[in-house]
């Protein structure tokens, strides 16, 4: 116990008020998107796929640009495809792979959802902030991706 080093009253401020930052944010999000039938982690698919080609994207690749453990992203494609929203086919490369991909369903709830979406980030989270707190914010979530996830791809989308 003498190598801990515990949390200043600061730290610990910050820490706690993170926490709830994100689970107050997860709430209203969540919220937003039920009015479009969305749940927030179809959102995470279909943002993840809308911006391809329309080909698909391995499910691999997909599971690491979102972050997930391979049987929850596995659990969410099931439900997700079984309401329409995405399909899936094996990879034609190498038949190992499976594709998914986005359906005009999953586009149009997409299409439909992003408008409210983008206004709740913006009225709860950046615009809350300077581009300075924001670049800084940025940083310190990208160093800790980039340590916890190391190999992890870049946010710049799957396609």
């Amino acid at each position: 116990m003498d190598d801990v080093r515990w949390l200043s009253q600061d730290e610990q401020a910050l820490w706690q008020n993170f926490i709830l930052a994100q689970q107050d944010l997860d709430r209203v999000i969540s919220a937003d998107l039920a009015g479009c039938a969305l749940s927030h982690a179809d959102y995470a698919v279909l943002v993840g796929l809308s911006g391809g080609d329309g080909s698909g994207v391995r499910v691999g690749r997909l599971r690491e640009w979102i972050g997930w453990e391979s049987s929850r992203l596995a659990h969410q494609l099931r439900r997700m495809e079984s309401r329409g929203l995405v399909t899936r086919s094996p990879a034609a490369d190498d038949g190992r792979g499976t594709l998914v991909a986005i359906t005009e369903e999953g586009m149009a709830r997409i299409r439909e959802a992003a408008p409210g979406h983008v206004r709740t980030v913006r009225a709860n989270f950046l615009d809350l902030m300077t581009a300075d707190e924001q670049a800084v914010l940025r940083t310190v979530f990208e160093r800790v991706t980039r340590t916890i996830t190391p190999d992890r791809p870049p946010l710049s989308g799957l396609s």
